[in-house]
Order: C-alpha cells, then structure tokens, then sequence
C-alpha cells in the first residue's frame, strides 16, 4: 500500500447536506479499494484566482494508503463530478 493525499475544492455554491455528501463519496471511493486515513476539512476560502467565475471554494484534504490504480480512478470519478471544481492528488511516499 502506498500512502497518497487528495485535496479538494467543492463548489461553494452548494447546501452543507451536499458538500458533506461529496467528501463522504470521495471516501467510498477511496474506502473500495484502500484505507482512509485523517480528513482534514479546511471550509470555506478564497481562491487565489477565479475558477469558473466563482472567488470562494470549500476545501478538504484526505490522506489514504491504496494500490498504485486507485489515484487514477479517483482522478477519473472527481473530473465528472459537477461539484468539485479543482483537486490534487499526491504520492507522499514518492522522493
């Protein structure tokens, strides 16, 4: 198992019920196929820059250990979804 870290950026547009719906889903995705470490929820902040004409984004940072193929499914899960309007992940285990 590899150690990775997700940061992401949920539309700020969206209710409370929905944003803890998409954390919550990026966690099942996760949880399929590796292990959920520490969520961190940073909330509500201001863009450094404007991203689809929106200033403010609801962040989240989750660590989790899973096999090499599991960062190209939830890169691929969180490009289609309309809620989460940038995202990162990182290998922290790389040099």
């Amino acid at each position: 198992m590899v150690n990775y870290e997700v940061m992401f950026i949920i539309d700020s547009a969206l209710e409370e019920e929905k944003r803890n719906a998409t954390v919550e889903t990026v966690q099942e995705i996760i949880a399929a196929d590796g292990e959920v470490g520490k969520v961190d929820v940073w909330g509500m902040k201001k863009l450094a820059y404007p991203i689809q004409k929106k200033n403010e984004g609801y962040y989240v940072v989750i660590q989790f250990q899973g096999s090499t193929d599991l960062p190209k499914e939830l890169d691929r899960r969180l490009r289609i979804s309309d809620s989460v309007i940038r995202h990162l992940i990182v290998n922290k285990d790389e040099k």
